[in-house]
């Protein structure tokens, strides 16, 4: 028999075979993907971002309604334990301006390949394209190239991911699995996703232009953060941070001017506008570039433009990107279906960590974090068979 059998080979599956195989465990890592780390690759292209280095208790407010579930493990394994886990992989790091830390090489493979090594040198075996079907009786079943398998472990960890980027492996195909188990998953909801927009024709000239120096706000959200004029409507990191509070209803505003006061963006369009045209008065005036302009000019509501326009452009938008379009999503298995280890309370000895929990946060480091500050839980919580002990050091 498999002492542990860890489904999904992700940031957090792995962080979980980790914790059981560096306590002697043997333990199998299952993933229906052709390769592990799919999804993590991905991220990496663009700079792995792997956490953000700032104080403790600003880093712990980013997860929002999830932060006090979330807190134990963050503590045990946060910003300081993330970076010397990487450093210890052979990754020299570097921490930019806004706290971001990325490895030096700005791609996750090197960082990959030598976790992959460590954990083959610990003895545990990768099975790639085997897909998880489900339980019967104690045994965990799998479709695999070969047939069907079968496999009765001591202990199980699922990190199978959300339901975004269905082709990297993570379709959320499991919640229909644990409901049928007696695990009721919270709905999936797309998080840090685009925003799709009507544009009127003369927007396609600024499609991929980059907007700077906004202060975008939704609800109680409100950010300064660059994001991108596309095809599609508005993506990139700043609409990512606000997108939950759309998502969920709030209406979002722009200030084109975060640095002006109200009085003097007044004073600005008081001016005589003679006879040139208003795009041409509007750039002259309020010395906006051609990306803040062009939405001033989508957005703006018909009669005479007042500094509250500028300072609060409300944005038309229809909605999210669809669910398999989103960098992460929102929803998943509650916290109150888990014991204090992460053990399914309906399923004893299987254990739950990743992007698979009702837990969202925000782009810029906290995503990964949390998915190994979790799957590091939920392993060692394997460990003990689900009965938690304090063996954690807090930061």
């Amino acid at each position: 028999m498999t002492d542990a059998l860890i489904i999904g080979a992700g940031p957090a599956g792995l962080m979980a075979a980790q914790a059981l195989a560096e306590a002697g465990r043997q333990v199998v890592i299952v993933d229906r993907m052709p390769s592990a780390g799919r999804k993590f690759l991905m991220a990496g292209k663009s700079g792995l971002n792997l956490t953000k280095a700032e104080p403790f208790a600003e880093f712990l407010s980013a997860y929002g309604a999830a932060a006090g579930d979330l807190e134990p493990m963050l503590r045990a394994f946060g910003p300081d334990q993330v970076q010397d886990w990487a450093r210890g992989l052979g990754q020299e790091l570097f921490t930019g301006s806004s706290g971001r830390v990325f490895p030096k090489v700005m791609k996750a493979s090197p960082l990959l390949r030598a976790w992959m090594g460590r954990l083959a040198a610990k003895g545990v075996r990768l099975q790639t394209r085997w897909t998880w079907t489900g339980w019967q009786g104690d045994a965990t079943t799998f479709d695999t190239p070969d047939g069907p398998v079968q496999m009765t472990p001591a202990v199980t960890v699922l990190a199978l991911g959300g339901a975004s980027w269905a082709r990297l492996g993570s379709d959320g195909h499991w919640a229909g699995i644990l409901q049928g188990a007696g695990v009721t998953p919270a709905p999936f909801r797309p998080a840090n996703v685009g925003l799709r927009v009507d544009w009127s024709p003369h927007m396609a000239r600024h499609f991929g232009s980059p907007v700077k120096g906004t202060v975008l706000q939704a609800g109680d959200t409100r950010v300064r953060a660059e994001y991108v004029i596309s095809r599609r409507g508005l993506e990139g990191g700043g609409i990512y941070a606000v997108s939950a509070a759309v998502r969920d209803g709030a209406p979002l505003l722009i200030d084109l001017l975060p640095d002006w006061p109200a009085d003097r963006v007044a004073e600005r369009l008081a001016r005589p506008q003679g006879k040139a045209s208003l795009t041409n008065h509007l750039r002259k005036v309020l010395k906006l570039d051609p990306a803040r302009l062009a939405l001033l000019m989508e957005f703006r509501p018909a009669g005479r433009l007042i500094a509250e326009v500028i300072k609060a452009l409300p944005i038309r938008h229809t909605g999210p990107r669809p669910l398999d379009e989103a960098i992460s999503t929102a929803g998943g298995i509650p916290f109150a279906a888990l014991d204090e280890g992460l053990m399914l309370r309906a399923r004893p000895g299987v254990f739950c960590a990743g992007e698979m929990l009702d837990w969202e946060a925000p782009t810029g480091g906290y995503l990964l974090t949390a998915c190994l500050a979790t799957g590091l839980w939920a392993g060692r919580g394997a460990l003990n068979l689900g009965k938690f002990e304090s063996w954690l050091e807090p930061q």
